[in-house]
């Protein structure tokens, strides 16, 4: 199936009150782009048994799915590279910020599960969540808009898979091709020399930092994104959901202000539900936005 987004990176079973999740930034970046026009796919690498129609066949390379039943992810077309296990993560959300644990890791996802006919999709985010992505995924995709949200390769876990931020092995090889980075404060642990180093190496690099909205470094130039208030329900993906935003308008207008300030509406709407079911359809953004640029004028 002839697709124009492709996310790359493991899907994972996220721990919830409810039982099991399916998420991931794949997951949350492929159900933002279909609610937003597009036609994603997905490369990732998952335990087969429950995750997949038991129908379906497994070929050489992995197995093709048109989609998961039952999930947000149910008309997305999905290639599942087999691992012994699914990358499974429990988000336990304190006032003092997130804590994360690791209950199972998914093999690497590795090029030679690239279906061919996905080689040359123009919009492409690698999104891992657990160091899942070899820095050669930098090299894949030359023609295409690239690109990367490197919180999963920047996180370190201990014995008992508590996550902590560490740094980011092979950047510069991703940095060199990525035509925009996307990450947050949070992701960095708030080191301002960190962002520093990475703005003057990035083409274009996007900081979120939650009720202040997004910063934009491009050519040394740093401008902020104020955000759009929201009533915050379940905080999970919305990093994701800004990423796969911003791609997308980015693709369409090559403004970043633009793209930054739709994908601020986006991952701030995806907040106000649980899991995937706050993700907002393109249309609801554009009224919103619609309505915030006729109230400025109103102001004015």
């Amino acid at each position: 199936m002839q697709i124009d987004f492709l996310a790359v990176g493991n899907v994972t079973r996220d721990i919830a009150p409810e039982g099991f999740r399916l998420g991931g930034t794949v997951s949350f970046a492929a159900v933002t782009a279909r609610r937003l026009g597009c036609h994603p796919g997905i490369l990732t690498r998952a335990a087969l048994d429950g995750l997949v129609p038991p129908a379906e066949s497994i070929g050489p390379a992995g197995l093709q799915t048109s989609g998961l039943p039952g999930t947000p992810l149910a008309d997305i077309p999905i290639h599942v590279m087999p691992s012994p296990v699914t990358t499974t993560f429990a988000n336990i959300y304190r006032e003092s910020g997130r804590v994360q644990v690791i209950q199972a890791i998914a093999d690497p996802v590795t090029p030679e599960g690239l279906p061919p006919e996905w080689a040359d999709t123009p919009v492409v985010l690698l999104g891992p969540i657990a160091r899942e992505i070899p820095a050669v995924w930098a090299g894949m995709f030359p023609r295409a808009l690239l690109g990367i949200t490197p919180q999963g390769l920047m996180r370190r876990w201990d014995e008992a898979g508590h996550v902590a931020p560490g740094p980011w092995d092979d950047a510069e090889a991703f940095l060199a091709r990525a035509d925009a980075v996307i990450l947050s404060r949070e992701d960095v642990g708030g080191d301002d020399a960190r962002i520093g180093w990475l703005a003057a190496r990035a083409r274009l690099l996007v900081v979120t930092d939650g009720w202040h909205g997004a910063t934009v470094y491009q050519d040394g130039i740093r401008i902020q994104i104020p955000p759009r208030p929201a009533v915050e329900v379940d905080p999970t993906g919305a990093g994701d959901v800004f990423a796969t935003a911003f791609l997308v308008r980015y693709a369409e207008t090559s403004d970043p202000q633009v793209a930054a300030r739709f994908a601020n509406v986006v991952a701030s709407m995806s907040v106000e539900a649980p899991g995937q079911a706050g993700i907002p359809l393109r249309a609801t953004v554009q009224a919103w936005l619609q309505g915030d640029e006729a109230l400025g004028k109103t102001k004015l």
